[in-house]
């Protein structure tokens, strides 16, 4: 009897975890949808895409990189390319790194850019997108 509890319990959190995996996925395709008709709608309008910049952690440094895009937070520390790739802008930078410059990973963006941090840290990627381009299409 003991040992099916445990299978159950087992099979009950690799469900949890099924789902949850599911209902992210749903989410970054949401999420990579928004940006690729953003940066459709960017381009249409005329919106210049600036050179993308790594911060190092704490302020300290930063480090060129071969992007160019929209900074999608005011603190510049997210950005979606002007192919529609999203970056975190935040890194350990190495003096060479700052000498040489960095590629960032591209990573699949979130609805909500800076979700769980502090009060007034986190914004909609919708209302980010809004920002840069005032009028844009509704849900893009």
């Amino acid at each position: 009897m003991g040992s099916s509890w445990a299978e159950q319990r087992t099979e009950a959190a690799r469900l949890q975890a099924e789902r949850l995996r599911e209902r992210q996925d749903a989410e970054h395709a949401r999420a990579e949808a928004m940006l690729a008709t953003f940066v459709e709608a960017a381009r249409g309008a005329g919106l210049p895409p600036e050179p993308l910049v790594v911060r190092g952690y704490g302020g300290r440094g930063t480090a060129r990189t071969p992007l160019r895009g929209w900074y999608l937070r005011t603190d510049r520390t997210a950005a979606v390319s002007d192919d529609g790739g999203f970056y975190v802008l935040t890194a350990p930078l190495t003096l060479l790194d700052r000498l040489r410059g960095v590629r960032p990973e591209r990573k699949r963006p979130p609805l909500v850019l800076g979700a769980g941090g502090k009060d007034g840290d986190s914004i909609e990627l919708s209302a980010a997108l809004d920002r840069l381009l005032p009028g844009r299409q509704p849900g893009a």
